[in-house]
């Protein structure tokens, strides 16, 4: 994506700029409301942008997928299709198969079974649970090379999560695929990204690797100094006293408050690494990682 906007009625998205690298897990994150789907839908063209350019796999950009590239894609949305209310989960499958030369039915069968889905019931008249099952068997039996999940654990009990987590880490092992996931489960974040991409307020705030992400903050508590004193090590965005000579300091890398500790002018008694919820409100409030991706 570059320079790409998408106008609504209420707020703009963009403009957008972005690169998924081919072969990895791209997690979406940011607070709901924030433009994760839109750029879902951009990808898809199901909707298109206003200004801007999108181009997939180095193809040439703006201009109508073509069906061999949309057969690569598959799509788990947030909100299921309603043109497929009324078919059984077996009949969906079936047609969907039609449109994916790899459709794979031994592996969607195996799925089914693991996953335990009512192949009979009408997918409206299955839980939202069960909805969701159906809709990640039939992705991956697809054989896409591309997938845009969109909350793809939603309404998902924790059996399933597990199991729909076990499947998509023998996918990315086994083929050349690439997943872009919209998610809030810090979790699915820390067990499958690769890469995390911050959205906020229609904006594309930057990518960051997720080790190096979760590396960066720590919160530390400290001894043998005073807070004045410890706000002037390198690193240390805050300081506050937490009990009787013990300072809780926020340092973006500990290296400073380390050889501090080296040199006997304080002492560690305990750190943390920041959640992923901390890190994205201190990125959004200024404090992005220092080696963001282009």
């Amino acid at each position: 994506m570059k320079g790409v906007v998408k106008e609504g009625r209420r707020k703009t998205i963009g403009p957008l700029d972005l690169r998924i690298p081919q072969g990895y897990v791209v997690a979406l994150v940011g607070p709901n409301g924030s433009g994760k789907s839109t750029i879902m839908n951009l990808m898809l063209q199901t909707i298109h942008p206003d200004a801007g350019e999108i181009s997939w796999y180095g193809g040439p950009a703006n201009q109508a997928l073509p069906l061999d590239l949309k057969q690569r894609i598959g799509y788990v949305p947030e909100n299921p299709a309603l043109e497929e209310n009324f078919l059984t989960a077996r009949e969906a499958a079936e047609f969907r198969s039609h449109w994916y030369p790899t459709w794979n039915q031994q592996r969607f069968e195996a799925l089914v079974s693991r996953f335990e889905i009512p192949c009979g019931e009408r997918l409206n008249r299955m839980s939202k649970g069960e909805r969701r099952k159906f809709e990640i068997a039939a992705v991956l039996a697809a054989g896409s090379k591309l997938l845009l999940l969109d909350e793809p654990s939603s309404g998902l009990d924790p059996f399933a999560w597990k199991d729909m987590i076990e499947q998509l880490r023998a996918c990315l092992d086994q083929e050349d695929v690439t997943i872009v996931i919209s998610t809030h489960v810090v979790e699915e974040v820390k067990r499958l990204a690769d890469f995390i991409v911050l959205v906020h307020r229609g904006r594309i705030w930057g990518m960051a690797e997720k080790d190096a992400l979760f590396s960066i903050w720590k919160e530390v508590w400290v001894r043998g100094a005073e807070p004045e004193e410890l706000a002037e090590v390198p690193g240390v965005l805050s300081c506050v006293p937490d009990g009787p000579s013990v300072v809780r300091v926020l340092a973006k890398n500990a290296a400073g408050l380390e050889t501090e500790e080296r040199a006997g002018a304080i002492q560690i008694l305990k750190s943390r690494s920041l959640e992923l919820d901390e890190i994205l409100e201190l990125w959004i409030q200024g404090h992005p990682p220092e080696e963001l991706i282009s």
